[in-house]
């Protein structure tokens, strides 16, 4: 599997952390499925495609074309199909600015079958769903909560409003 996606270079980690990263990144790739893959243009199939940016509430555009999205007080952070990373360095989909937050902290992978799955990344902290630490890829259920640090992130699912669900994009983060 060619790996052409800069958001999972390691070569900025030290020893034994790098080893970390890296078997975490080949358990996250290994979770693509094919039509993942080729829908992430980044991964180095298909299409290439824009950054995805946070978008200020209310109403966003593009979080409301999103079938998935994440959420915290102040922004919507919509989630494309294929690999979706999180952290505190620009390049990331979805940019957290704490200190605390590793560069490359955590990764949500969004499968074309409309599943998503969170996993840690070698993180310094953990990544925390529902106050439970994860320790391998995590399914996402609409309403889960995501810790990392100090910063709560909410999984919200578009789907959800389609079939009456309770989960919308309307709902504030506590």
């Amino acid at each position: 599997m060619t790996m052409n996606d800069p958001r999972l270079n390691s070569v900025h980690l030290e020893l034994p952390r790098r080893q970390e990263f890296r078997a975490a990144r080949d358990v996250l790739l290994h979770g693509c499925g094919d039509h993942t893959l080729c829908a992430d243009g980044r991964m180095g199939f298909g299409d290439a495609t824009s950054g995805i940016a946070a978008c200020q509430r209310p109403n966003a555009a593009a979080s409301q074309a999103a079938k998935f999205v994440l959420m915290d007080r102040e922004f919507v952070y919509p989630l494309k199909v294929g690999l979706n990373t999180i952290g505190r360095m620009p390049d990331n989909d979805v940019v957290i600015d704490d200190g605390y937050i590793s560069r490359r902290h955590c990764a949500i992978l969004v499968h074309t079958n409309d599943h998503c799955e969170l996993q840690d990344v070698a993180s310094k902290n953990g990544t925390f769903v529902n106050n439970q630490k994860i320790n391998g890829p995590t399914r996402l259920n609409a309403g889960d909560e995501i810790r990392l640090c100090t910063c709560n992130l909410m999984f919200v699912s578009r789907l959800d409003d389609v079939s009456g669900g309770s989960a919308s994009f309307q709902t504030q983060v506590e």
